[in-house]
Parts: C-alpha cells; structure tokens; sequence
C-alpha cells in the first residue's frame, strides 16, 4: 500500500457497553456514531448488552456509511474490536465487520481494544514512546512497548479500577456510571478516611479496597469516602507507573481509558511526572472512553503494516492478553 495515500478504514467497536463504528483517515476523525447501552439496574448483563449492539448496528452503521457515499470515499479496509471483551458483543460486532468486509471486498482486521486505546491515545497527543496506564471498566494495566511487543509491567490483580469504582457506587446508591459521580462528591470531602493500600510488587488489587469503602460509608460522610477510595486506588496506580517508568527508562506517560478522563487522576500523574522530569500526555475525552475511532485507527495502521485477518482467523478472543500483539506497525 502505498505510504503517500489516504487510506481510509471502517471501525466497529462493542467489547462491553458501548457500540460505535468510526471512518477514519491518517489524519483524523472522518465520521463517528455510537450507542450506548444502559441497563436498568446494576452493571452490566452480556446478553442485554450483545442484544443491544445488535438492535442498533444498522442505524449506527449506516449514519457512517451515509457519509462516506455524500463524500464518495472509498473504504479500504474493515477493523473490529476483536477482544478482550464480553463474548456475546464481541460474537455481535465480528459478525458485522465480517459482513461488511465482504460486501466491499476489502480486508478484515481484528483489533486488540487494549492496544487500540494505546495507539489512538498516541495518535492524538503526540506521544512516541510512553510508559502507558491503561484504566478502564475491564482492565487496569501499566505497559510499554519493548521488543515490538506492549509489555505488562504492572496488573489488577482481580477487579479493575472502574468495576472497583462502579461497585462501591452501586452499594452506597450512586447510579450507573459510578466513576463520575464519585469524582463529583468528592470535591466536597473534609477528612480522610484510611483505606486498605494494596501493592504486591508491581501488581495492585481493588476488590478489598472497594469493600471497605462500602463499609467506611455506613460510618462517615460519603463524600469523604469517595475522596479517600479515588486518593488510594488512584496513589496505587501512580506507584507502579512511577515505578514502570524508572525500569522501562522512559521520558513519556500517557493515560488512556474511561477512568482517565477523571481530574484527580490526572492531576496526581502529571504532578508524579514533573518530579521525574517526564512528559504527561492525555488525550480528548472523547477518546478515552470505548470508541469506534480507536478501533479503525488501530486497523489502519496495522493494515499498513501488512498486517489482516483471515475470515477463518476472525473468532472473538474474549481474554485477548495485551502483550500477545506483535506490534509491526512501529
């Protein structure tokens, strides 16, 4: 493919709540719709949320397709969030993007939605070579690419961040989404409330941190817990990134994902970066969350890197592992 050319990619992204299919170019955002699914009550149920995505794939689709026919822009390849993620929504969008692969005759690309939140996040801040937090409602990891693959230098152990925060939201009351809310009440904390810090090595675990908070609301003001829970789950990731760049030898951090389009986290990152002499770098929120842009993006490069995937390669790999991807495209 030559380098000199637009090249122009559809993207279908669906791993959890959020279906959303993107056109995007070298350069930028060419077109974007999404819908979002929000259950009734609680988190999220996988079949609800497939049933969704699939109720909803041809409105969504057809409002970016509608755009490239006004600009008559031809789509050269179809990328699709491949894992990890829930099996019912990824089975819902690989079967669209394998359709629409071959209604335009072009290749299919299966995208690992954690590297996808990397390379849109460097895409749109600039940053070339950063140690990476990675937080999200499903996964929280610290990486950085090493040997042309994203390491894991750090995990959760058990729950993510963003399930640790939407649980302690469920169980004070708080509703769906639970992130913001928290974020919200604790601007108006007063106290400090002790909370277990659980750093094992360069891993860290949310689940008991969580519990207890849930316990700490029945005794003190919830905005002082949920100011507390944010200072030490967000102290325990700035930690181990802290500590990933000092190993890894970098100059760049960048935080991708849903939970990072909170303000403390932020601010706590960047404060642990000017000490180190490090870049911070943090894209638009409206690339943070799950998007169809990340996915497209992330097949562009990939494809022009030489890199498809056979329709008899496309399965959904629900537990796809980071650090599983031979990055080519660097």
């Amino acid at each position: 493919m030559e380098a000199d050319r637009r090249t122009i990619v559809l993207g279908l992204e669906g791993t959890a709540w959020n279906l959303s299919c993107a056109l995007v170019d070298e350069e930028d955002v060419i077109a974007e719709k999404s819908a979002t699914y929000v259950p009734a009550k609680g988190g999220i149920h996988p079949r609800e949320a497939a049933q969704h995505h699939a109720e909803h794939m041809a409105s969504v689709v057809k409002a970016v397709l509608d755009v490239a026919r006004e600009d008559d822009l031809k789509i050269e390849g179809v990328a699709f969030s491949q894992g990890p993620g829930l099996g019912p929504c990824l089975r819902t969008v690989a079967t669209a993007a394998r359709a629409l692969s071959l209604r335009f005759g072009v290749p299919l690309v299966g995208v690992n939605h954690c590297i996808a939140h990397i390379e849109v996040g460097k895409w749109k801040t600039g940053a070339t070579d950063p140690v990476v937090l990675y937080v999200s409602g499903g996964n929280s990891q610290v990486l950085a690419l090493r040997r042309g693959r994203y390491r894991i230098f750090g995990e959760t152990l058990d729950i993510s961040v963003g399930n640790a925060l939407d649980k302690f939201a469920r169980q004070v009351g708080l509703p769906h989404p639970g992130g913001p809310k928290l974020e919200g009440l604790a601007k108006s904390a007063k106290e400090y409330i002790p909370l277990p810090y659980v750093v094992k090595g360069m891993d860290f675990s949310f689940s008991g941190l969580s519990t207890a908070a849930a316990q700490a609301a029945k005794k003190h003001d919830l905005a002082d817990v949920c100011s507390s829970f944010q200072e030490t789950a967000f102290a325990m990731l700035v930690e181990v990134s802290e500590r990933a760049l000092a190993h890894a030898e970098k100059k760049e951090v960048l935080l991708v994902g849903g939970v990072g389009a909170n303000s403390r986290l932020r601010e706590m990152l960047n404060i642990m970066c000017e000490e180190r002499g490090a870049k911070f770098y943090v894209p638009e929120k409206k690339f943070m969350g799950d998007n169809g842009s990340m996915i497209a993006y992330t097949g562009l490069i990939m494809m022009k890197s030489g890199v498809t995937t056979p329709l008899a390669e496309s399965r959904v790999r629900p537990g796809y592992r980071t650090d599983e991807v031979e990055v080519t495209w660097q």
